[in-house]
C-alpha cells in the first residue's frame, strides 16, 4: 500500500507509483492489474496512466469515432468485467450503431450495449504477460474503473492497430490521471414498506420490452433487488445459492443455448450460444470455450433470483446474480431473438431451480 507521502492525489505520484508497480510485478508476477491497483491503493486507471511512455500511450476521442474503427482490427478479444465476473468474447466488431451517449455492437460474436458517458479515459497498452506480449485498448470511467478492453490476437491486423493508435494518440501524454468520484452506482432506496407495491406490480405487468425495466426502477425509486423483493412471486423468486452452476452445467450437458450478460458501468457484454467446457478453480467458476470465457467469483454471489418480464411474445425468464450490496453481477437467459418466444427448455430449467427456503445459507 502506498503511504501518505505517495498518495495518488499528489502530482509527484506517477513516478513513485510506477516504481511501486514494477516492484510489485517483480514480487508477484502473476498478480492481475486490478488486484495490483487495489494493493497499491489506487484505481486501475491511475495505475495504467502512470506507465505512459513505458508501454502505455494515452488516447483521446471522440470515442464513437474510435469505436467505429474497431472492425478494422479484425479478430480480437473483447473483455468486460465487474468486481465479481469477467466476460471475454473472441471475434470481430461490426454492425455498430451509436447515437449520442448510447451505442450498440451487434456482430454475431461480439455483442455489446454501450453507455458512453462512462467512457472518460482511454489507453493503448503493450505489456508482457507470462512470456508473451499483449496489446490492448483500455477504457476507464471518471473514477478510474475499467469499463471495456480490446485485446489483439494472433489473427488481428497489426497495421490497423498502428493506424488506430496513431490517429487517436493524445497530444499530452501525462502519467497523472485526474480521477473524480462518480455518482453512487447503487441508488439510495426507500424502505420496502414505503414502496407502492401495487403500483410497481401494475407497471411491471405493462412492460412490453425488458429494456424498459430500468426506467420502471427509476420511476418507482427502487433498486433491482428491492424491486424483486417487493414484486413477489408473480415476477421474481429467490433461489438457492449455486443455482448458476446448476444452470450452466445443465446447459452444457444438454447443448441448450443461453445468453450470458455481464456489465461494467460503461458496457454490457453478451454471449449467445452454447457453453461447453466448465471448470471450478478455487472461488472461481469458469467457462473456458474457444470463443467465450467467463470467470465468476461464486463467493461474491449474495442473492440469486429467477425473474420474469413480459414481452409481446410472452414472458422471458432470467437467472440474475447480485452481490452483497445489491449490485448486479450477471444475468443468464435462454438464447432468443427479439420477436421470438423464449425456449421452453430454458423456461423449464429456470423455473425448476429450488427456491431459497428459510434457514438456507
Amino acid at each position: 500500500m502506498l503511504n501518505d507521502s505517495t498518495s495518488p492525489a499528489s502530482a509527484s505520484t506517477p513516478p513513485l507509483l510506477l516504481e511501486a508497480w514494477r516492484q510489485l510485478r517483480r514480487d508477484e508476477p502473476t498478480l492481475r492489474i486490478r488486484d495490483m491497483a487495489e494493493r497499491l491503493g489506487v484505481s486501475e486507471g491511475e495505475l495504467v496512466a502512470s506507465r505512459c511512455g513505458d508501454g502505455v500511450t494515452r488516447l483521446e476521442g471522440p470515442w464513437p469515432d474510435l469505436i467505429r474503427t474497431l472492425p478494422e482490427l479484425g479478430h480480437v478479444m473483447a473483455l468486460t468485467r465487474n468486481d465479481s465476473c469477467v466476460h471475454e468474447k473472441r471475434g470481430s466488431y461490426g454492425n455498430i450503431e451509436i447515437e449520442s451517449v448510447m451505442g450498440l455492437v451487434l456482430n454475431e460474436a461480439i455483442d455489446l450495449r454501450l453507455f458512453l458517458r462512462h467512457w472518460v479515459f482511454g489507453f493503448a497498452v503493450r505489456e508482457e504477460s507470462h512470456g508473451r506480449w499483449l496489446q490492448s485498448l483500455q477504457f476507464f470511467d471518471r473514477d478510474g474503473c475499467a469499463v471495456h478492453k480490446v485485446y489483439l490476437t494472433e489473427r488481428s491486423d497489426a497495421d490497423a492497430w498502428s493506424r488506430l493508435v496513431a490517429r487517436f494518440t493524445a497530444a499530452v501524454q501525462s502519467p497523472l490521471l485526474e480521477i473524480a468520484p462518480v455518482k453512487e452506482r447503487l441508488p439510495l432506496q426507500l424502505d420496502d414498506e414505503a414502496v407502492d407495491a401495487a403500483s410497481l406490480r401494475e407497471h411491471w405487468r405493462r412492460l412490453r420490452d425488458p429494456h424498459d425495466f430500468f426506467a420502471m426502477l427509476k420511476k418507482h425509486k427502487v433498486t433491482r433487488t428491492q424491486a424483486l423483493r417487493v414484486a413477489g412471486p408473480e415476477f421474481a423468486r429467490r433461489v438457492r445459492q449455486g443455482s448458476v452452476r446448476v444452470v450452466l452445467e445443465s446447459a452444457a450437458a444438454s447443448g441448450l443455448p443461453v445468453m450470458v450478460f455481464v456489465g461494467s458501468p460503461g458496457v454490457v457484454q453478451i454471449h449467445s450460444g452454447p457453453v461447453r467446457n466448465l471448470k471450478a478453480m478455487g472461488p472461481w467458476f469458469n467457462v473456458l470455450d474457444e470463443d467465450f470465457d467467463l470467470h465468476l467469483r461464486e463467493d461474491h454471489v449474495a442473492e440469486s433470483w429467477v425473474v420474469s418480464k413480459p414481452t409481446p411474445e410472452g414472458h422471458v425468464t432470467s437467472l440474475e446474480l447480485y452481490d452483497a450490496r445489491g449490485g448486479q453481477i450477471m444475468q443468464v437467459f435462454g438464447k432468443r431473438k427479439p420477436g421470438v418466444p423464449e425456449l421452453e427448455a430454458w423456461r423449464v430449467l429456470a423455473e425448476g431451480l429450488p427456491a431459497l427456503e428459510d434457514g438456507d445459507a
